[in-house]
């Protein structure tokens, strides 16, 4: 094999490309893939996959890595290892930090902040400014090529815009730049009546799911679909948690409406029961509802109606989620655990399903998908020429998660407990080893910003 250039041969496995599942061996060299051949070429360095599937790096493209100013909850050196440990090895952050990212300049200065910390490449959703919806006509791309909507609020969500002329200001704006929404679609006017009926927030997690019901989420995204036919803006709705939104907006894409949606593993691994029985360690927003939701939302990951799959990753500290019900937040750690329990998940509710089906339905929607849908160019697939991230993934592997796994800053996780079908054995990030499990090693923070940092990145590969 003269002439070829190559750095690492990834060896053995099953490769999951684009155009199918094949045998074959991934060259890599200088951070990008080089090629895919049936052998290594002599002398160079060996990275055996044997028995074993080798997948393009995943995409989350929904995290809370809570940098600036919550980073008591996660910060950048944990949660970018507990990124890698589930083979993830690109993501995308959310903007409700302290203070909120709602300008460039706070991205490009959050984006120094982290440079440097982080095992795993990273690009950001701008938060929408209640005040200032029209911003989004003149965002930059290089910035951001989305931005964050929240239609209603929790604990920390401070920048809720529920108003319905503020909403309308804001698809406007996007629309004109191509700014791509993405939401967290529930309807807050109906929580604060609903509250101002009951009482106030519940008092008990048996009643959450019933505190916060279905009725929200569909009521915000049918004003969605209403405000992205009216302006044509580019719509992701975030951790559906209902069969009905899910009929809604596979219905409007199959209309034409430039619309898409995301499923989360926590959605699809847990029931409303599971909150009612185990309290804050399973609190959403939106919350978790029955096994008829449950079954749709897996319904739809199978047709291929969900675009993304994604893992709301966020954490708080274990003395938050102990607080009253009223007081305690939504949200837990999820980023490392993702593929695996979607993974488990799909083999335990279809056990006949061709594993390689499975495995390219899984790198559809966490790799492929997510960098189409967020122009992350390079990103997502096994090929000549993409970024050298790859995962090293063994399929049939049971074992049972423990706290002592959990690379997140908070220390704990909702699936503790959980044997698991499946497991990431090593994560190369641009080439390199980012996370070896056999060793229990970790790669250097080289993650680097999918936008030019003032010039400073250079060329990022991102075209």
């Amino acid at each position: 094999m003269a002439g070829v250039n190559a750095e690492l041969a990834v060896v053995g496995g099953r490769l999951v490309t684009p155009t199918g599942v094949r045998p074959g061996t991934v060259l890599v060299a200088g951070g990008r893939i080089t090629g895919i051949a049936d052998a290594a070429p002599d002398g160079v360095r060996v990275l055996d996959a044997a028995g074993r599937y080798v997948l393009p790096g995943l995409i989350d493209s929904h995290v809370h890595f809570r940098t600036p100013g919550l980073e008591h909850k996660e910060d950048w050196e944990h949660g970018s290892r507990a990124a890698v440990a589930g083979g993830v090895t690109t993501v995308m952050d959310m903007p409700n930090t302290v203070p909120p990212t709602l300008r460039p300049e706070a991205v490009v200065a959050k984006a120094r902040q982290i440079t440097g910390r982080s095992l795993v490449d990273f690009a950001f959703h701008i938060g929408t400014d209640p005040q200032r919806p029209e911003a989004l006509a003149g965002l930059d791309p290089a910035i951001a090529r989305s931005a964050k909507v929240f239609m209603a609020g929790h604990h920390t969500a401070p920048t809720v815009i529920s108003d319905p002329r503020t909403l309308d200001a804001v698809f406007a704006a996007a629309a004109s730049s191509g700014t791509l929404l993405v939401l967290h679609a529930e309807d807050q006017r109906l929580h604060d009546l609903l509250d101002a009926w009951r009482g106030g927030p519940p008092g008990d997690y048996r009643d959450y799911e019933r505190w916060r019901p279905r009725s929200s989420p569909i009521s915000a995204v049918v004003h969605v679909l209403e405000l992205v036919r009216r302006h044509g803006t580019k719509a992701h709705i975030l951790h559906l948690s209902s069969a009905e939104e899910a009929d809604l907006v596979a219905a409007a894409a199959a209309d034409g409406l430039p619309v898409t949606f995301e499923l989360t593993a926590h959605h699809l691994s847990f029931t409303d029961a599971d909150t009612a029985r185990g309290g804050a360690r399973t609190r959403l927003a939106p919350a978790i509802r029955g096994p008829r939701d449950q079954d749709r939302l897996w319904a739809a990951l199978r047709a291929g109606e969900a675009a993304t799959l994604g893992s709301d990753h966020a954490p708080h500290t274990k003395e938050e989620k102990e607080r009253p019900v009223a007081d305690a937040p939504p949200g837990l750690p999820g980023v490392q655990e993702l593929a695996t329990a979607v993974w488990t998940g799909m083999r335990r509710r279809w056990p006949d399903e061709d594993p390689d089906t499975a495995i390219r339905r899984l790198v559809r929607h966490l790799a492929e998908g997510p960098a189409e849908l967020f122009a992350l160019a390079g990103k997502g697939r096994l090929a000549a020429g993409a970024d050298a991230d790859l995962v090293v993934f063994d399929p049939d592997r049971p074992w049972m998660l423990s706290a002592s796994d959990v690379a997140a800053k908070c220390g704990w996780s909702a699936y503790e407990g959980w044997t698991f079908t499946g497991q990431v054995r090593v994560t190369v990030k641009s080439g390199r080893i980012a996370y070896d499990r056999e060793r229990g090693a970790f790669g250097d923070p080289a993650g680097r910003w999918l936008s030019p940092l003032d010039g400073e990145t250079g060329d990022t590969g991102n075209g």
